[in-house]
């Protein structure tokens, strides 16, 4: 990407020591407001320097949470202990935590350097030592040469950068990041998504970063919290969210999947035969412990699709309705003999088998790939 960063922060502040970042406990935070329960109580520990992700649909509860984290909002119960001391009472300005908005939050009259500056400033920090470290901290957003300029001179990309700058100066143990790419453009936040990780691995502050985009949390987290009415529903890598859902929600929240409600299931040690609605069997494995309410999930990718009857468990047939080629991925949705319909897709080479809508195929997958979960 042509992208380089400067290897060290100059003096001996010790900014690139991921001992800055300290460990997060929220111990029965709880927050109500009258009747209405916005955040359920939650316990959560996120570990010092890591980069933590929260994710959700709207009124999930991560913007409250977000807000009971950095003091905007007052909880009903529990508390929040930061490096192993609690924060319950501390005003936002005292709690050490930087702050990163969707809409850069900078002062327009400001120049660059001034707006970084600025925390240090509020702090009481001596001249000398806020011009070494605005200095430092435009070579590690690669805008020194902007140093003078005002925010309305700099594109999107580089406001932010100022802003994650402004942020991280002043070595906060906690970085909250709410939502910071969504105002740019696709392009741009992918490269952004990059600089972030590589900034975050040498400033050394805790994050906790808050999205509403499912790839972008995957792109950049260690681990992701997925919220839903008001409580976390599960947390792990981005790669255990995908392949070991715990439920129908989280299944089809992060990436596409196939979901069928199952009507009875047969267990056989740690797997199952699930019938579904329309006479539809599927062989699969259990994920977890599955209560009675459950469903079969399949990723689209796991899925194969081919002109040629296949006689073989997790095999039907259907109509392609519908081919979409977007990136090197061919994605073709299926509309089975039971009604249902299905997504499946694959990259594209010269050996892969394309269909085209109304075309009769057969879908198959491997019942290692099937994963049987909770429905609720």
């Amino acid at each position: 990407m042509g992208m380089s960063f400067s290897p060290t922060w100059s003096g001996d502040r010790n900014a690139m020591n991921p001992a800055i970042g300290k460990r997060i406990d929220y111990r029965g935070i709880t927050k109500a407001y009258g009747k209405h329960v916005a955040l359920k109580p939650t316990d959560l520990t996120i570990e010092a320097g890591e980069f933590f992700a929260i994710i959700g649909p709207s009124g999930s509860g991560k913007t409250t949470l977000l807000g009971l984290t950095a003091g905007f909002v007052a909880p009903s119960g529990g508390d929040i202990v930061i490096g192993g001391h609690s924060i319950g009472g501390i005003p936002p300005f005292k709690r050490n935590i930087g702050m990163v908005f969707q809409n850069y939050s900078l002062f327009l009259h400001k120049t660059v350097a001034e707006n970084i500056a600025f925390p240090l400033k509020m702090r009481g920090t001596s001249p000398q030592e806020i011009e070494t470290r605005v200095a430092d901290a435009l070579a590690q957003v690669r805008l020194s040469e902007f140093a003078g300029r005002l925010p309305s001179a700099l594109s999107g990309g580089q406001q932010q950068r100022v802003a994650f700058a402004r942020a991280a100066v002043y070595n906060p143990s906690l970085l909250i990041m709410d939502e910071p790419l969504s105002a740019l453009d696709k392009n741009l936040r992918e490269g952004l998504q990059f600089e972030i990780k590589q900034l975050h691995a040498k400033f050394g502050s805790t994050v906790l970063y808050v999205t509403h985009d499912q790839g972008e949390a995957a792109a950049m987290a260690n681990r992701i919290a997925i919220m839903n009415a008001g409580e976390i529903v599960q947390i792990g890598s981005a790669r255990e969210l995908y392949s070991k859902p715990r439920n129908r929600f989280v299944a089809s929240f992060l990436g596409s999947a196939n979901l069928f409600a199952i009507e009875k299931m047969e267990r056989r040690g740690s797997g199952a035969v699930a019938h579904c609605a329309g006479g539809l069997t599927i062989n699969g494995i259990l994920s977890g412990d599955v209560g009675a309410k459950a469903c079969v999930c399949i990723r689209p990718e796991a899925m194969t699709i081919t002109p040629v009857r296949i006689d073989r468990d997790n095999a039907l047939e259907g109509e392609v309705i519908d081919t979409t080629f977007s990136n090197g991925i061919q994605r073709h949705w299926v509309r089975l003999g039971t009604g249902a319909v299905v997504e499946q897709q694959q990259h594209i080479n010269r050996d892969r088998y394309a269909a085209s809508a109304g075309q009769r195929v057969f879908i198959e997958w491997n019942a290692s790939d099937c994963l049987i979960i909770n429905a609720e």
